[in-house]
């Protein structure tokens, strides 16, 4: 994978409560943190993002009382699943992973700070429309591509490539540097979204 000067690397959501022993642990999670470092020593640019949830989100199962995790209710902005509650702020679970490589990064993104509305893009909230501000950031710095790694696949690497690609930016998913939940095979239906989209999925890391 050739490397420019115009690229940037958008490590999604390393964070202790989606590793092992973490509150929404994604299989083998914790694996992703080597290949992500190597990648991020290669890059001139790096972004991370970091779910970061007020206590009572309107997305864990906790705060729909009766809803078991992994069910699904309608918000106002469409169906959410609801999780585990996970990355709350200022705890141990929402930190980055202890062996992550973050000092080189140049801005943090935190997303699913609103109580009322989810947030898996590194783009948009799940509403679709309220921006992070991540599409302004790139374009202010002139940079054209945005590969991205981290968990997880179907989730948040998911929406944040074809966020990435509805604004028009050229994207690549590094899938060694990513994990997935896989709820009902929908690994397999990012991967084919993702690819219908135009993102580069890249196999291995050269």
């Amino acid at each position: 994978m050739k490397i420019l000067p115009g690229d940037l690397l958008l490590i999604i959501d390393v964070q202790n409560d989606f590793c092992p022993g973490g509150a929404l642990a994604v299989a083998d999670g914790d694996a992703v943190v080597p290949v992500v470092n190597q990648l991020a020593g290669r890059f001139d640019h790096v972004v991370l993002t970091q779910d970061w949830h007020p206590a009572g989100h309107s997305s864990f199962a906790t705060s729909h009382p009766g809803a078991a995790p992994f069910s699904s209710v309608t918000m106002p902005y469409g169906p959410q699943t609801l999780w585990p509650d996970h990355c709350v702020q200022g705890t141990a679970g929402a930190a980055f992973h202890p062996g992550l490589a973050t000092d080189r990064a140049e801005l943090v993104i935190r997303k699913g700070f609103r109580a009322a509305i989810d947030s898996y893009s590194a783009f948009f909230e799940n509403d679709r429309t309220t921006p992070t501000g991540l599409a302004g950031y790139l374009r202010e710095r002139g940079l054209k591509r945005v590969v991205m790694a981290g968990l997880a696949t179907d989730f948040c690497v998911q929406y944040s490539a074809l966020d990435a690609r509805r604004l028009g930016f050229e994207t690549t998913v590094v899938l060694p540097g990513c994990r997935a939940i896989d709820l009902d095979g929908s690994l397999a239906s990012a991967t084919a979204a993702m690819r219908e989209a135009g993102v580069a999925l890249v196999e291995e890391v050269a």
